[in-house]
């Protein structure tokens, strides 16, 4: 199983067990962790595979059709999410990095994918407002920290009814409930985290897959 690493408080034991009772990694799944991998230590940036799954999984029972994604990385949620689209469905990606996302490419273009993927190069913010008022059914953000209150702000107006936005990284390692850590990143997650439980107009749950992933669904 991939990202191993963030599964912080599961045993390896237990790691392999989820992942021998989930679903199987495909070829191309396969392909995109490993070439993944070999960027190093930034690697970490990838989802989790369960996570994958998991994403897969909303999207198809939700009957997703239309999905935005911030911060695409190697693109793994990117083709998770694709998967579960509905027939005519599609996908907006938001990235900065060409080079991270031209792996991410290859693997939709394997995938047989790429044609449900509209991968935007440039500020996420940016690209948000050109977006049209929507309905999106699902939306995912995986991005820089600091950024999140605004993306959701951007985002959460042009999900319909019952919509899911699903958010990675909000339990941070653990550091959120560490008094002593007030670097950036974590002051923006304990921030956005209070912001999204107080908000009346979504009911969330923070759940805890790999480093943490919210499921905000709007009213």
């Amino acid at each position: 199983m991939a990202s191993d690493s963030k599964q912080f408080g599961l045993s390896p034991e237990i790691m392999a067990y989820i992942g021998a009772h989930s679903m199987p990694l495909d070829e191309v799944q396969q392909w995109l962790v490993d070439e993944t991998a070999k960027l190093g230590g930034i690697s970490l940036m990838q989802i989790s595979t369960e996570q994958g799954s998991f994403m897969t999984m909303l999207a198809r029972l939700m009957g997703a059709k239309r999905a935005i994604e911030v911060g695409t990385f190697t693109g793994y949620s990117a083709l998770a999410m694709a998967r579960g689209l509905s027939v005519g469905g599609s996908l907006v990606c938001c990235d900065v990095s060409e080079e991270w996302t031209a792996i991410a490419r290859a693997a939709w273009q394997r995938a047989g994918v790429d044609h449900l993927i509209d991968l935007r190069i440039g500020n996420a913010r940016e690209t948000l407002a050109t977006l049209d008022t929507g309905p999106y059914d699902l939306a995912f953000i995986d991005a820089d920290k600091t950024g999140y209150l605004s993306y959701y702000e951007q985002i959460m107006p042009r999900m319909r009814q019952g919509g899911v936005l699903l958010v990675d990284n909000t339990l941070w390692f653990a550091r959120v409930i560490d008094e002593s850590d007030n670097s950036a990143d974590t002051v923006a997650l304990r921030a956005f985290n209070d912001h999204v439980i107080s908000d009346p107009a979504v009911d969330a749950v923070m759940l805890p897959i790999a480093d943490g992933l919210t499921m905000i669904v709007k009213k």
